[in-house]
């Protein structure tokens, strides 16, 4: 049975290096896949279209070309009215932005060769991924799904200020941005429950969900964390000051933040969150800020096929 496969490209991913290197992946892509169908994406949240009218038309596997925000898009379409469209349906990342995290947690080679590997040996694996009902930066609600990790308090401040940076065209890193909005952010009154049990209210820096165990450029936010075990890692640092981030931050790159005391790490399905004292607490989903708390996450389990490895390779 022949398979049909649709390639969606976000050419101004990767600071619109995509758009330069895209002869060079369509070859490739020709190499590893053979017949497909490409289409580029023209404005935010085309992806989710493109994904979502292919997979009706009976599309098997829809492989994005970007970054972890197109990946989102793209998951996004495989679902309508709160329900996966086609279970059989599979997504396929070959990565190419700014952030690449999602890509650790399934051991998919950052390399493009290594990627469109994965595409053609590796398993179709079942992963959980996250629902969340939020406020939206314009006021209203909305609800999406999110892949990797989705985060409220500075990373959300921070992701903000990456994308004000990208459209002023200034030097945009994420570890530059982190430090110029740490020296001048205010820790966040936030309630928080999971699994309907409160935790102690309190001031937080960072509240991350994680489906993934990375985010923001490599940082190992929740290193517990498994894509098909059924549960977030609810990770909440508490009241860092900035001497104690400057002290204390590089943990985050190989996880041993979660030893520290400021740090709670609580698994569950849901998580709720809503901010105190009329404070506007900030949220990103897979790298993109769209909006802000309070909102609800729910965990839905091994609903998404994806192209990759749960384990690494060799293990």
């Amino acid at each position: 049975m022949r398979h049909k496969t649709k390639v969606i490209v976000n050419p101004e991913s990767n600071r619109g290096r995509t758009r330069k290197r895209w002869g060079e992946i369509r070859a490739g892509l020709r190499h590893f896949i053979r017949e497909f169908k490409v289409e580029f994406t023209e404005k935010p949240l085309h992806a989710t279209d493109i994904a979502r009218e292919a997979i009706k038309d009976g599309t098997d596997l829809v492989i994005g070309v970007g970054g972890d925000g197109t990946m989102n898009e793209i998951a996004n379409g495989f679902y309508e009215d709160r329900r996966i469209i086609n279970p059989e349906a599979t997504l396929g990342l070959v990565p190419s932005g700014t952030g690449c995290d999602l890509i650790r947690s399934l051991n998919i080679p950052s390399g493009l060769h290594g990627a469109l590997k994965v595409l053609t040996d590796a398993p179709a694996v079942r992963m959980d991924v996250g629902r969340v009902r939020y406020t939206t930066n314009a006021g209203g609600q909305d609800e999406r799904i999110f892949l990797n990790v989705a985060d409220f308090g500075l990373g959300g401040e921070v992701v903000r200020e990456v994308t004000e940076r990208r459209l002023q065209r200034k030097a945009s890193s994420y570890v530059r941005c982190l430090v110029s909005t740490m020296i001048r952010y205010k820790n966040k009154h936030v309630r928080i429950r999971v699994d309907g049990r409160d935790l102690p209210d309190g001031e937080y820096l960072i509240g991350a969900v994680s489906n993934g165990k990375i985010f923001g450029k490599g940082m190992k936010i929740a290193p517990g964390a498994q894509l098909d075990d059924g549960l977030f890692d609810a990770v909440l640092i508490r009241g860092f000051r900035f001497f104690e981030f400057c002290r204390h931050g590089w943990k985050l790159m190989n996880g041993s933040h979660v030893t520290h005391p400021k740090v709670t790490v609580v698994k569950g399905r849901q998580v709720e969150a809503w901010p105190g004292g009329g404070q506007d607490v900030l949220l990103e989903l897979d790298g993109d800020q769209l909006g802000r708390l309070p909102a609800t996450f729910e965990l839905v389990p091994r609903t998404l096929l994806v192209k990759g490895f749960l384990q690494p390779v060799g293990r």
